[in-house]
């Protein structure tokens, strides 16, 4: 049930944005421990860094879908900032955001199979 108070913003329920809110701190929070695993891994390896110690790190097939997950959660956590700052900041012109919102589609999925390349060719 939609209730107005009087303003031009319409209340919808107590979960107005919950979702969105959840997502982005879920999604953080992954992409934090995966970076606390990757630098953990580069720290306790001796030796220079370089693209063999790289190589390495992610040739393990555990370490592929971690990072598959990783850079999953990333795009969505792009998407909903994306689409949340769009949505606030093109209020005028719908077409424009729009076309931005499919601009950021075709990108984020562009980055996806670039990622999938990459991380399968190691």
């Amino acid at each position: 049930m939609a209730v107005n108070y009087g303003s031009k913003r319409i209340v919808v329920g107590a979960h107005y944005g919950l979702r969105d809110w959840l997502a982005q701190r879920v999604t953080g929070v992954l992409m934090a421990l995966f970076t606390v695993i990757v630098l953990a891994q580069l720290l306790l390896t001796k030796g220079p860094v370089g693209y063999d110690l790289w190589a390495g790190i992610f040739a393990a097939q555990w370490m592929k879908v971690l990072t598959f997950s990783v850079i999953v959660a990333l795009l969505y956590h792009v998407w909903v900032g994306m689409r949340d700052v769009l949505m606030d900041y093109i209020t005028a012109a719908v077409w424009l955001r729009l076309v931005l919102q499919i601009f950021t589609i075709v990108w984020l999925v562009g980055c996806a199979g670039w990622a999938i390349q990459v991380l399968w060719r190691l």
